[in-house]
């Protein structure tokens, strides 16, 4: 296990985030377990890339000099699994948010269900859902939203180099998604449900790899902290 002298000089922490915590508070109990173990009055600790608290799987933290890589790391090419939930749209275009919108499903076919992929193969323009922690006039679009305020949110050219179905269970369809950095799966999720001309939002989601990070080989926070204090050595 890790010693004081490798967290400062830098390390990088592959961290199973669980469903409904945010990405600060993984990086926050990282911290403090590492603080109080080794009686540190601070140290430098940052994750590479947010995943909502709805989503769960890898958070990559960098902790002392490491947190230089992070910018790096942000731009590598992701993986995610999850499920789409069609027939219903939500403002957050996730479970944030209630369903405020229901469409018909009969004209759906696991056929047109794979059809409808080819639509986002390659460099697309994806809108960000409003719903998000982009910044416009110093705001952070959720809060604009939660204010009720129409805002105009800009679209940006994103990647999406594999994208597959891998169970359809109506109104669930199941993908694997590889994207590029800034890639919104809750606008693929509303996205996807307009081109089968219905509605469509993400009702569960895992970030399985950024990079060459696995999350097979990443641990639960809690696990961190337990580990960190049975095996440390000051």
């Amino acid at each position: 296990m890790n010693t004081k002298e490798d967290f400062l000089s830098g390390q990088i922490l592959l961290i199973d985030k669980p469903l409904e915590w945010t990405s600060f508070q993984a990086v926050n109990a990282l911290k403090w377990a590492i603080r109080k173990k080794f009686g540190l009055k601070k140290i430098k600790i940052g994750h590479a890339g947010t995943l909502d608290p709805l989503a769960t799987g890898l958070l990559i933290i960098c902790t002392g000099k490491f947190t230089k890589k992070i910018p790096e790391l942000q731009g590598q090419v992701k993986e995610y699994t999850g499920t789409f939930t069609l027939g219903a749209t939500t403002p957050s275009y996730d479970l944030e948010t209630e369903v405020n919108e229901t469409f018909p499903t009969e004209h759906i076919t696991d056929a047109s269900i794979k059809e409808a992929t080819t639509q986002f193969f390659g460099e697309i323009d994806q809108v960000p859902p409003i719903f998000s922690a982009l910044k416009k006039d110093g705001k952070r679009l959720y809060e604009l939203a939660r204010e009720g305020k129409q805002v105009e949110v800009k679209s940006r050219k994103i990647e999406i180099l594999e994208f597959e179905i891998t169970r359809i269970e109506l109104p669930e369809v199941d993908f694997r998604v590889v994207c590029s950095k800034g890639t919104y799966i809750r606008s693929l999720a509303h996205d996807f449900g307009k081109v089968l001309d219905s509605g469509g939002y993400l009702s569960k989601l895992r970030r399985t790899k950024i990079g060459d990070y696995n999350v097979n080989n990443a641990t639960s926070p809690n696990d961190f902290k337990e580990k960190l204090e049975v095996n440390a050595s000051t």
